[in-house]
């Protein structure tokens, strides 16, 4: 049974975030986004693979796109009775084990600085720290791949030297070129797309890393590592 309007969920928080408790709130009438406590942390995203995996098994669920330590749940028709979602939610969480999703170690050989490091100098202004000492700490780093989006193929990858946080600029670079190896927030990224982008670039990968015509158009999967190389620097 299709609920009546007056019964959609609105669009806004429904559980708190409180200690080792979910954040839940409505996205639309058939959408419920599931944010996981705590830190951004490896911990916190091996209990939303477990949970999508969980999800799977619900057969009134049209869709599962787990994100970034959170996951958003889309039925297949509005519930009747919101209430009764939010608590099967929660308790999928409270009993979701971690688990580690076996992964591939991918290698992106980058070209650091030149042309396409426009953002580097801005980095070195940020955090105090030499051209050579950002490029050192991001391709010392090791990267675990949480999740897929934003663009098709599109790595969010986890493990960033804190010294290297950069927020994202409050002004899209109107045309970043596909490739650019960037930085935003505490994440860092490679470009799929050349345009808009609000990421800090210091670097550029050639590597095709997304492929429509491919079996598995995308390189990355959640769970992969993924190293940086340095393949020139050019500062």
């Amino acid at each position: 049974m299709i609920a009546t309007p007056n019964k959609h969920v609105p669009r806004h928080q429904i559980v708190p975030l409180g200690q080792n408790r979910a954040r839940i709130s409505s996205i639309g009438a058939r959408s419920f986004l599931l944010e996981a406590p705590g830190d951004f942390d490896l911990a916190s995203q091996r209990r939303i693979w477990a949970l999508s995996q969980t999800l799977k098994g619900w057969a009134d669920l049209a869709e599962i796109i787990p994100g970034m330590t959170n996951l958003l749940a889309i039925f297949r028709e509005t519930p009747e009775e919101p209430e009764q979602i939010i608590d099967r939610l929660c308790a999928a969480w409270d009993a979701a084990q971690s688990i580690d999703l076996s992964g591939k170690t991918i290698e992106i050989p980058v070209h650091y600085g030149g042309e396409f490091a426009v953002d580097l100098a801005a980095l070195c202004d940020l955090s105090g720290l030499t051209d050579q000492e950002v490029i050192r700490l991001h391709h010392q780093g090791t990267y675990r791949v949480f999740a897929l989006g934003s663009a098709p193929g599109f790595g969010y990858l986890h493990g960033l030297d804190p010294r290297l946080y950069m927020p994202r600029k409050t002004v899209p670079s109107l045309k970043m070129e596909k490739g650019c190896v960037t930085i935003g927030g505490m994440q860092t990224g490679v470009a799929m797309l050349t345009g808009p982008n609000g990421w800090n670039s210091i670097g550029f990968a050639e590597l095709q890393m997304f492929d429509p015509l491919s079996p598995m158009p995308a390189m990355m999967a959640p769970g992969d590592t993924v190293r940086f190389v340095p393949e020139r620097i050019e500062l």
